[in-house]
């Protein structure tokens, strides 16, 4: 029963820190005058990859490397097949030529330099070195273009709340999160051994999506107001911090081992919906509409049908 309880804190924890780190650090980024896509792919998306950040970390250190890689692993899943599917078929997405060109390249990029970066059983220090560089660079990259005329800057609003209040906001989210990702990971890691279910099996599933959340409730809310670069920059950029930013620190902090033939084979089956929702969005233009969504979200189910059976 206390593996059930700690499950329920740490998706709860995991939602509401999320949700809070959000929203103050998307106040932050706009007194800045970000423009609204850079804003999903840098700050939104940072917010709510924490909670992989942080689950992963935990991971880590408690001696469950399956469980730290398949967790990043099934999140880049769920956020193509259940998030991106779920979101299109509640409001069509529809995004720019240029968004194709400039940022969906970096998401195919990186996750072609994981594969093989995992595929010889570990990710160290250096691994872990080299994929938070490239971290670097692409968040450069980013706020350069984010302050490029005409980029569709936002107007900095200092009138709502302080910058010093938002900060302590983040500050909190952070603390619930990393309260949450223990308690998600503890109790997960409790079941696999009670249910002889397999940690692999728990991370692709039951922890990924449970730290998926924040992009599922961050992307339902832009969709409701019409915000679909929000959504598709969340969706991308989240990826994209979850195999640069998360494996990268935490190999950094703890080498991962990838000790499965299975763990190998779901590294492809994320790059396989990465291609998925990049071919779906040049097909017949920039746009996931209602089938399509609902073709992304049947391919997720079916995914982890066959995770189980």
């Amino acid at each position: 029963m206390l593996s059930y309880v700690l499950v329920l804190i740490g998706v709860v924890g995991l939602y509401f820190g999320g949700d809070v780190l959000v929203t103050h650090a998307s106040r932050l980024a706009r007194s800045l005058g970000i423009s609204p896509m850079v804003v999903g792919l840098t700050v939104v998306a940072f917010g709510t990859s924490a909670p992989e950040l942080a689950a992963t970390l935990a991971a880590a250190f408690r001696g469950a490397p399956e469980l730290a890689l398949a967790n990043v692993t099934g999140s880049n899943v769920a956020n193509m097949g259940l998030i991106l599917g779920a979101t299109a078929i509640f409001y069509p997405l529809a995004t720019d030529w240029s968004f194709l060109r400039r940022e969906v390249p970096w998401l195919l990029g990186v996750t072609l330099l994981v594969i093989p970066l995992a595929y010889d059983g570990s990710l160290g220090r250096i691994e872990g070195g080299l994929l938070f560089a490239v971290l670097i660079v692409f968040l450069v990259l980013m706020f350069r273009q984010g302050g490029a005329p005409g980029a569709g800057i936002v107007a900095a609003d200092a009138s709502a709340t302080p910058a010093w209040r938002s900060a302590l906001w983040v500050a909190g989210g952070i603390a619930v999160l990393a309260l949450g990702a223990q308690a998600l990971v503890a109790g997960a890691t409790t079941l696999a051994i009670e249910w002889g279910v397999p940690e692999r099996v728990i991370g692709l599933t039951l922890v990924a999506i449970g730290t998926s959340l924040p992009e599922l409730a961050s992307s339902l809310v832009a969709a409701l107001k019409r915000e679909t670069d929000i959504i598709l920059g969340n969706v991308v950029g989240s990826n994209l911090f979850n195999l640069l930013a998360v494996l990268g620190t935490a190999s950094l902090v703890h080498p991962i081992d990838v000790p499965t033939a299975g763990l190998r084979v779901d590294l492809w089956v994320m790059l396989g919906f990465t291609l998925a929702v990049v071919v779906l969005l040049l097909w017949h233009g920039p746009r996931l509409g209602r089938k399509r969504g609902g073709l992304m979200l049947a391919a997720y189910l079916a995914y982890v049908v066959v995770l189980f059976v």
